[in-house]
C-alpha cells in the first residue's frame, strides 16, 4: 500500500501548480436559491410526474418479477 502512496504523490509533486486545483471558483453563493430555482423548474416541467411514475411502475415491475 505504501508503494502506492509514494508513486501517487511523486505523480502530484510533479504536476504544475494550475493543474491542482484545490477549490473551484464559487460564482453564485446562493445555494438555498439555486436548489428552489431548480425545485421550481423541476415541477413547472412536469418531470415530476415523470418520476412518480417511473417509481410507480418500476415498483409493480420488480413486485411482479419477484420470488418469494
Amino acid at each position: 500500500m505504501s508503494y502506492y502512496n509514494n508513486l501517487i504523490s511523486q505523480l502530484f509533486w510533479h504536476l504544475p501548480v494550475n493543474l491542482m486545483v484545490i477549490a473551484p471558483t464559487i460564482t453564485d453563493p446562493d445555494v438555498m436559491g439555486q436548489i428552489q430555482k431548480s425545485w421550481s423548474h423541476f415541477i413547472q416541467t412536469g418531470q415530476v410526474w415523470a418520476l412518480l411514475i417511473g417509481l410507480v411502475i418500476g415498483y409493480m415491475i420488480r413486485n411482479l418479477t419477484s420470488y418469494g
